[in-house]
C-alpha cells in the first residue's frame, strides 16, 4: 500500500513518534511524505520514504497530483487546527481530493491510529482493486 504523510509544524514530533510506534506496520508499505516530514521519519526511523518537495513549496500538490492518479492508499495527515497555515488552500485540496476518490484520511492521532491498525490487518485491501 502507498501511505501519504504530512504533518503541520505543531505536529512533526508527533508524527516522528508515531512513525516509531508504527514502524513495524508502516515498514511493510510504500511511504510518501512532504520534505521535512518525510525527512524527520527518516531520521527517526530508518524507513525508506519518497519525499516530495516541502510542503509549501508544492509538496502538497505533488501528494494531491498522485492522489488523483489513483497512487495513494491512504493519507494520515496529522493537522493543527489552531494555528493557520500559509499553504492552507494545498492543505484543503488534499482534503476534497481524498474525500473525491475514497481515499481513506486522518487527521489526527485517534484516527491515525484507527487506520494504521486497519491497514495491518488488512482491512485496506480493497483499494487494490480500485
Amino acid at each position: 500500500m502507498n501511505v501519504g504523510l504530512i504533518a503541520h509544524n505543531a505536529k512533526k514530533k508527533l508524527m516522528q513518534n508515531f512513525c516509531i510506534a508504527y514502524r513495524g506496520i508502516l515498514s511493510k508499505n510504500e511511504l510518501y511524505a512532504t520534505g521535512t516530514t518525510g525527512r524527520l521519519i527518516e531520521e527517526v526511523t530508518n524507513l525508506n520514504v519518497h519525499k516530495y518537495l516541502a510542503g509549501h513549496l508544492g509538496g502538497a500538490q505533488q501528494l494531491c497530483s498522485q492522489i488523483e492518479h489513483n497512487q495513494i492508499d491512504m493519507v494520515i495527515f496529522l493537522r493543527d487546527p489552531h494555528t493557520p497555515s500559509y499553504n492552507e488552500p494545498d492543505i484543503g485540496n488534499v482534503l476534497r481530493l481524498c474525500d473525491t476518490y475514497n481515499i481513506p484520511v486522518a487527521t489526527n492521532l485517534a484516527t491515525a491510529e484507527l487506520l494504521i491498525k486497519a491497514l495491518e490487518r488488512g482491512d485496506l485491501d480493497w483499494r487494490q482493486y480500485v
